[in-house]
């Protein structure tokens, strides 16, 4: 041990042992005993407190109250610039600080022995660090908000080693895993397990090239042998499922002929196990400060507060004692410093979700409402669809499953039929279009059908939305808000058969696009002189949150019409706002950012080959802190002191709350569930179409939900119409109506000036 560590942990025991002193006499005062403190240490403090100005950064040395020990530069009672923070539970933070946050470069050791050593951002480990576990595991890489995220590389104690890219504290893209005893794979990865297409390659020379699922070979592979022989077909843990064909090499035609592709699961990958993750129990944005406040600037009317290592404010915090000591304002009957603190909120991290609003849009459809019987037969209709018996789904689809004449009639009868439950509505026949494709595309996107049918068909009604669309559509949501049914136009219907195969393709190919998904499109037919169809398509509910959406912005690029026609006074959570309402701009977290540009970009393209515009980037706010009169607060801001302040405030910031969550984070992908910043702006009034405004440098911590909507209008020869009609009128690039082209390029241009990287 180091003579300065040494020093380090004497002060910090000889702190305790005050502490515990200055609790005795606290307890006396409390029954009456007066109490009286060595003059020395008042002489001490008032030394101090007169050396501390405002603004004033000087070399200080604080004995807290409860045992924490902090030695290093100081400023207004915070951390700020180089110092030493030890925890009386063995934590100990060396580093930089930045008025009460750790920021910059530092080092964080556990008691455990563990250690991170890097860049800290607003108390998280964040950008380049290395952390060494107690068990000598050790991680070199990127880091985002206390998880390994970006491109890095783990050594474990074992031997084992990967290198490859990292996404939420879990291997996730391309990445190679080096074994101990040689053997190594080579490829992609998803959620922790080799997933996608790669190589793993025996040290004997033996290798398998193809797709993986779980860290087995599933699907289309071939293995080959070092003589040159080799093994090719469609792979699977099951029997059943294996088939392929074997090719001799010319040198040993004999060789191998009596080989079982199943040893390659039983025997061949037993020894290619890939080590689990080692579990943090504590991060260090989740540790507290206890704030020093000297006795003289005590007032007993301003209610005391505490602050964690990332500068955010909480109840609770020391107050200061007439004989210079120190303790919690602990009114709650909590505990609210120390290690067992940290630990009930990790226990408890998912009663510290956000609740969601009680307000729900839509109007129930119940018993009398115009729609009550369609709304009966689609849900007659799904039933029936879901459940019908079918094959085992596989991924690759032929191509007559993509036929616009593939579909399937269903009638319904009132009473019934050998198919067909009897129902109280009037008959009606019940179109499934493309079935084997939707079914195929639920299990894409990993909908379970039996949730699926119990959100759709189950005993809660749909809610219809006020208004029709400006397309004359009505919206219905399921009673979980997890998906959305939109009744459509012939055309559109066209559109989508048309696309369909493309927009399989394109979902399979980006897990994150942010395209609608789309889960079944179905056509009501019903009986009597009317004869009316009613053509209506599945949609996932891009805002399906506990969060209540603060504020909605559907955005386009455009200037021409693109404002809300409420007043300022009318807008409330479930308006939606326009382009030129917009007075913010997103700013996403680097690799967040990145990968943001790419999918946008590969998104557009998509759309503009299937000769589709008008489409829009529908963007949801949760705003983080939300004061009780509903003002928005800016993130890092510091709470009013004082009795003013509300009974049962947090004890930790939202996203601290959220941070402490572990169900959380498995929820986090691109454009759900994304913590972000805003920056508000304002527009300059001598222009009225100034499409974005002036930065103000005021921004909100805020959870994001965006996506690309409305993709199945085409550049027809109405919209052609409407361009030529509308640039006589106004200036041509203001128009929505605009060649694909032209479109996904404007979209594109608009969306990256209001999408931008935290720095």
């Amino acid at each position: 041990m180091s003579r300065e560590h040494s020093s380090v942990v004497k002060a910090w025991e000889a702190t305790v042992r005050k502490t515990q002193a200055a609790a005795k006499r606290r307890a006396h005062s409390i029954f009456g005993t007066i109490s009286v403190a060595h003059a020395d240490d008042e002489e001490e403090e008032e030394s101090q407190d007169s050396a501390c100005r405002a603004g004033e950064v000087y070399h200080a040395e604080r004995i807290l109250c409860n045992g924490d020990y902090y030695t290093g530069h100081w400023a207004d009672n915070f951390p700020h610039g180089h110092g030493k923070y030890l925890w009386t539970d063995g934590c100990m933070y060396v580093g930089e600080w930045f008025r009460g946050k750790t920021m910059g470069k530092g080092k964080f050791s556990w008691p455990s022995g563990a250690t991170y050593e890097g860049e800290f951002k607003s108390g998280y480990m964040d950008g380049k660090g290395t952390y060494t576990g107690n068990n000598g595991d050790t991680y070199r890489g990127q880091w985002v908000m206390n998880l390994r995220h970006g491109r890095g590389i783990k050594s474990y104690v074992n031997g084992d080693m990967y290198d490859g890219e990292w996404r939420r504290g879990l291997q996730e893209g391309q990445g190679k895993y080096l074994w101990k005893n040689e053997n190594q794979y080579v490829g992609e990865w998803k959620n922790g397990v080799i997933c996608g297409k790669g190589t793993l390659i025996w040290t004997n020379g033996n290798r398998f090239d193809g797709y993986w699922e779980d860290g087995m070979p599933k699907g289309n592979g071939t293995f080959r042998w070092a003589d040159g022989s080799f093994y090719m077909g469609n792979w699977s843990k099951d029997p059943d499922e294996q088939n392929g064909t074997y090719y001799p090499s010319g040198a040993s035609p004999e060789a191998n002929l009596e080989w079982d592709p199943q040893q390659v699961f039983s025997v061949d990958l037993v020894d290619c196990k890939v080590c689990p993750g080692e579990k943090v129990s504590i991060m260090p944005s989740q540790k507290k400060l206890a704030v020093w406040r000297p006795s003289k600037a005590v007032d007993s009317s301003v209610r005391p507060r505490r602050m964690s290592v990332d500068g955010r404010v909480s109840e609770g915090a020391m107050i200061m004692w007439d004989d210079g000591d120190c303790s919690f304002d602990s009114t709650d009957g909590d505990s609210l410093m120390g290690s067992s603190f940290d630990e009930s909120m990790l226990e408890g991290g998912q009663q510290n979700r956000p609740q969601r609003s009680v307000k729900r849009q839509g109007e129930t459809i119940s018993k009398g409402h115009k729609n009550y019987e369609l709304m009966l037969n689609l849900q007659l209709g799904i039933r029936h669809s879901v459940g019908r018996p079918a094959p085992v789904v596989s991924l690759d689809l032929k191509a007559s499953a993509f036929d616009p004449k593939e579909k399937v009639w269903t009638r319904f009868p009132t009473e019934g039929s050998k198919y067909t439950p009897p129902h109280q509505s009037s008959e009606f026949k019940w179109k499934d279009y493309c079935p084997l494709v939707f079914r195929t595309l639920r299990k894409l996107f990993k909908v379970d059908p039996a949730d699926y049918m119990l959100s759709i068909c189950g005993n809660d009604a749909l809610r219809e939305l006020s208004s029709p669309g400006k397309s004359g559509s009505f919206f219905y949501l399921t009673n979980d808000d997890r998906y959305m049914i939109k009744t459509m136009k012939k055309s559109e219907v066209k559109v989508l058969l048309r696309m369909l195969s493309a927009y399989y393709n394109h979902v399979r190919a980006f897990e994150n696009t942010l395209v609608t998904k789309f889960y079944g499109l179905h056509c009501v037919k019903l009986t009597g002189p009317a004869q009316r169809k009613v053509r209506f398509i599945i949609m996932g509910n891009l805002f399906c949150t506990e969060y209540t959406i603060h504020r909605r912005f559907d955005l386009k690029g455009s200037s021409l019409g693109r404002t809300t026609d409420k007043a300022e006074a009318e807008i409330d959570e479930t308006t939606i706002l326009k382009d030129l309402d917009l007075n913010f701009i997103f700013r996403l977290q680097k690799s967040w950012f990145q990968e943001f540009r790419r999918q946008i970009d590969r998104d557009c393209e998509f759309l503009e080959q299937e000769r589709i515009m008008d489409y829009s980037l529908l963007v949801g706010l949760h705003f983080l802190e939300k004061s009780m009169a509903r003002d928005l607060i800016p993130s890092g801001a510091r709470t009013p002191t004082g009795d003013s302040e509300p009974e049962g405030a947090p004890r930790l910031s939202n996203m601290d709350q959220i941070i402490i969550d572990p169900s959380w984070w498995s929820s986090v992908k691109l454009g759900q569930n994304m913590p972000a910043r805003v920056e508000k702006t304002v527009r300059r009034n001598d222009w009225e179409f100034q499409q974005t405004g002036e930065p103000t440098g005021e921004f909100f911590g805020v959870m994001m939900f965006f996506g690309v909507i409305d993709i199945l209008q085409d550049y027809d020869i109405s919209k052609k119409l409407e361009h030529a009609y509308k640039s006589i009128q106004y200036d041509p690039t203001s128009i929505s109506a605009v060649d694909p082209k032209q479109y996904s390029k404007r979209f594109r241009d608009f969306i990256f000036k209001i999408f931008a990287e935290d720095s």
